[in-house]
């Protein structure tokens, strides 16, 4: 198979996680390239993500890897893909790959929780507040770049509304809700599609008001992406030179805390629901 030039974030978690099973089970890269009829080279390649590997042959690996974890062999084969092409790809070489890693990341994930301090969470926001917030990029982004950032940030939104919507909960601090990006009217329009997504089953919105204090991570936006077994999950911290994605189990600890202690901070749905009618009254 050709290598790939430019792995994503998918396929090196995948290639990641084959090194911790042959790393612990004590194996050479040269041995494990023998299995697959090649050598270390290939080994290293598929570890990095460069070269593909079907499903077939990682259950080889995982068999020779000593690894008993049916669930975590099922989930790896899974991440192979075959052939599969998905709509983030159109964006390839148009936006970030960082941002297309995030769209792949939603996609696959079978829970997201999120906190944000001072912005609101992609998969909630209208198309005008997102044009807004593009608009601030620095430095300035032309407006092809803000529309088609603009357009990937809505077709995310999909996995909140496709027949297995993902369960989301976005904690919001209620400073990010008090920002006019846009002036009041946006505002107003983007609080109401807010409480409109409340009220779907499988989205939560929790308020962090003013009054509740000081908190863990003031200033961070954290999505954690729960994925098919536990140690697939991974965490994607908002920076200003793009996305960075966690994955080893301290962090991924440490940040299940954070959401934890940010979560017993907000309101109830319900009582976020009435600080979001508060808000919008006020513009």
């Amino acid at each position: 198979m050709a290598a790939r030039t430019h792995p994503t974030a998918r396929q090196r978690r995948l290639g990641a996680e084959l090194r911790k099973l042959r790393e612990k089970a004590g194996m050479t890269a040269t041995a494990a390239g023998a299995l697959l009829g090649g050598n270390q080279a290939r080994i290293s390649n598929i570890e990095t993500g460069r070269v593909p590997i079907s499903a077939d042959r990682v259950r080889t690996l995982a068999c020779n890897y000593d690894c008993a974890d049916e669930a975590l062999i099922d989930a790896l084969a899974a991440m192979t893909g075959g052939r599969t092409r998905h709509w983030w790809e159109e964006y390839r070489g148009i936006l970030p790959p960082g941002m297309l890693d995030l769209a792949e990341l939603e996609h696959h994930a079978v829970e997201l929780r999120t906190a944000q301090t001072s912005s609101l969470p992609g998969l909630l926001q209208t198309v005008d507040h997102a044009r807004v917030v593009f608009q601030q990029g620095v430095p300035a982004l032309p407006p092809p770049e803000i529309e088609h950032r603009v357009s990937l940030r809505i077709k995310r939104q999909a996995v909140l509304y496709r027949q297995d919507p993902v369960p989301y909960t976005a904690i919001i601090h209620e400073a990010a809700l008090r920002m006019q990006f846009g002036g009041a009217a946006i505002t107003k329009a983007q609080l109401k599609h807010l409480l409109e997504m409340s009220e779907r089953d499988n989205v939560t919105v929790a308020v962090i008001p003013f009054t509740a204090g000081a908190h863990p991570g003031s200033g961070q936006t954290v999505l954690y992406a729960r994925g098919p077994v536990p140690q697939l999950d991974t965490v994607q911290l908002d920076q200003s030179h793009g996305p960075t994605l966690l994955d080893t189990e301290a962090q991924l600890a440490k940040y299940r805390t954070v959401l934890d202690r940010l979560r017993a901070l907000a309101l109830s749905p319900k009582a976020s629901q009435n600080f979001l009618h508060a808000i919008a009254r006020e513009l």
